[in-house]
């Protein structure tokens, strides 16, 4: 007999005790100890995971995590989380069919802060924050991809410095809170970012220093000395939940969960010791808490990040549409294998405890699984943020020392392929990307000027004047227009 759904919330949770997983804890006794920006399905996938199992061992009730949202598009998530008394259904799928599913319950409290920025404030300047944290995508720390430094011609930012101004963006909500920490006597919290980027926290540091000293010099100093910044590295494939997800746990597990995820059973979590005011005790659930984060991280920036770039745009021109689809392809395992050990690894120092060939051929694994169904359109997405930080460094390295840069240059021609809109039937192509309208422009003007792409110093830098470099590009771009996707990835494989 088929159970009838119950919808997800405080009031519901026991009727689920036995049937699935849900927390162990008292969630009446969770107070939140880190405040969390950009609660997405990534977050909610892999840190507030962490700490549901933390709390789930008896501990850490006063790490429970208040999310906030910055962003217009948020005022959905607070909706839902508020109806849901924060709770929501996590799922593994794996890659043979098994369903896992689990209740979290770490996410107690939810902000909006365009609504209220002050409770914002509050509630991070209130000494039982400790730790504030950030998966704001790659494009939220406001850097110059030319420059490398902060932009200080970004509107919002110019807005958020004049005197008086309430705070609206994640800088100035920040920065005012560690304001009042500072005025009132109060250790700062550390600023814990886990986004997917070389030196996560040594960004987060130069931003939020830049953007202080810019509010007032001396807290700009304090905050340099003073915050600690840990530098991570964050890795679980998280696809977009659709509503399929939505009835397929409403199906399955009789949970009528508006914003469920679904992610693969693989996570990794390397975090630098380095906290102002404590932490969980992380390590008792399966993070590696290290002293050096850095061969973690460019291993899994260069090897799987890189990978889902050399995979997406080739993979979208051949017709695919879902990520498993390709991975399982021969020819692109041979392509994604050729890029990871005669590209890639190059540049990659040992990693403690990691064997590389083992990791790689994971990652494809990985990438095959048919259950997760995450989408080619997912990882073509705001490409500009991702390939100047994922890609460009290996090739820049490679050039300087003399090695194999084939693939990746073709990886740059696929994405300016893709940039021009339009597929190989001539079907468009939604071009999702912060500079799409500059991209697709620079695109279009390849037939006639084979540099246009490349030349855009704000994502490329100085790459369009290295002639080792646009040989192997135009090379690639020439076979994308003139012979297709396909048979270009058949003579780099």
């Amino acid at each position: 007999m088929r159970v009838r759904p119950q919808p997800l919330s405080a009031r519901t949770l026991a009727y689920w005790r036995g049937r699935v997983p849900v927390p162990a804890y008292d969630r009446d006794l969770v107070t939140p100890g880190v405040v969390h920006f950009g609660v997405g399905g990534f977050h909610r996938a892999h840190q507030a995971m962490y700490h549901d199992r933390v709390m789930n061992q008896g501990a850490a009730l006063d790490w429970g995590i208040c999310g906030v949202g910055v962003m217009a598009g948020d005022r959905r998530m607070k909706q839902v989380l508020d109806a849901q008394d924060g709770l929501y259904t996590l799922v593994l799928k794996h890659s043979d069919g098994t369903y896992e599913p689990r209740v979290i319950g770490s996410i107690v409290e939810y902000l909006f802060a365009p609504d209220d920025p002050a409770a914002v404030i509050e509630k991070m300047a209130a000494p039982s924050t400790r730790i504030v944290s950030l998966t704001v995508t790659e494009g939220g720390y406001n850097i110059n991809d030319a420059t490398g430094e902060f932009d200080l011609a970004n509107p919002e930012v110019i807005a958020d410095l004049e005197p008086g101004a309430v705070p609206r963006t994640t800088f100035g909500l920040i920065t005012e809170a560690l304001r009042r920490r500072r005025k009132q006597g109060l250790a700062p919290f550390t600023v814990m970012s886990c986004d997917n980027l070389q030196d996560n926290g040594q960004l987060s540091r130069r931003v939020f220093t830049a953007f202080a000293r810019l509010r007032d010099p001396e807290l700009g100093d304090w905050v340099e000395r003073e915050v600690s910044f840990p530098n991570s590295m964050v890795d679980r494939i998280t696809p977009v939940t659709t509503d399929a997800d939505r009835a397929e746990v409403r199906e399955r597990f009789g949970i009528d969960d508006q914003w469920p995820v679904v992610c693969e059973p693989y996570t990794q979590w390397v975090l630098e010791d380095s906290f102002t005011a404590g932490r969980p005790r992380y390590e008792d659930v399966g993070v590696q808490v290290v002293d050096q984060v850095e061969p973690y991280e460019l291993m899994k920036l260069r090897l799987l990040n890189g990978s889902h770039q050399a995979m997406c745009y080739f993979g979208y021109l051949c017709g695919y549409r879902l990520v498993h689809e390709a991975a399982q392809d021969p020819l692109f395992q041979a392509f994604l294998l050729g890029y990871m050990d005669q590209e890639a690894t190059p540049t990659l120092a040992p990693v403690p405890g990691v064997d590389l060939d083992g990791y790689k051929h994971t990652l494809i694994e990985r990438f095959s699984n048919p259950q997760v169904r995450d989408t080619i359109a997912r990882l073509c997405a705001q490409s500009s943020d991702r390939i100047p930080k994922w890609l460009l460094p290996v090739v820049r390295q490679q050039l300087g020392n003399g090695g194999e840069i084939r693939r990746s240059a073709a990886v740059v021609a696929s994405w300016a392929r893709y940039a021009e809109g339009t597929d190989e039937q001539g079907q468009p192509i939604e071009v999702v990307d912060r500079l799409r309208d500059t991209l697709t422009r620079l695109a279009r003007r390849q037939c006639e000027d084979p540099d246009a792409f490349i030349a855009n110093r704000d994502v490329f830098g100085d790459l369009a004047g290295d002639k080792r470099f646009v040989t192997a590009y135009r090379s690639a771009l020439d076979s994308l227009h003139e012979r297709g996707a396909r048979a270009t990835l058949e003579s780099l494989a």
